[in-house]
């Protein structure tokens, strides 16, 4: 028997529907294809992500992250410089194992890092 995994759409938490909501579309760009009140589904291109509302989160102890692989990494870091996202380290850097990585922190403290292939 054979399989072939097709997409991944990353879950990550949320604390604030409409503010997350908010974030990924006016900042990021990203279109909400559904919106069930405690779970968001957003689309970008070829990558989609799933928001779930956890009430006792954190943010600042919040360890969802995901790595998503992007063309145009300079416009686009030049969009998250503009509206002052980047996290505390999340400078464009090229890395040893040879992709340009920046890194951003939504508004629920999920890390997002951002690569091109040099």
């Amino acid at each position: 028997m054979t399989f072939q995994l097709t997409s991944i759409a990353p879950k990550l938490p949320m604390l604030d529907p409409a503010a997350t909501r908010n974030f990924y579309v006016d900042q990021l760009s990203f279109t909400l294809v559904n919106d069930y009140g405690d779970y968001l589904m957003l689309r970008k291109d070829n990558v989609e992500l799933h928001l779930f509302l956890l009430p006792t989160l954190n943010p600042l102890d919040n360890y969802g992250m995901c790595y998503m692989r992007i063309s145009g990494i300079d416009a686009f870091y030049q969009t998250c410089l503009t509206h002052n996202i980047l996290a505390k380290q999340g400078q464009l850097e090229e890395r040893p194992w040879g992709v340009r990585e920046f890194s951003i922190v939504d508004v629920n403290g999920n890390l997002l890092t951002f690569g091109e292939s040099s």
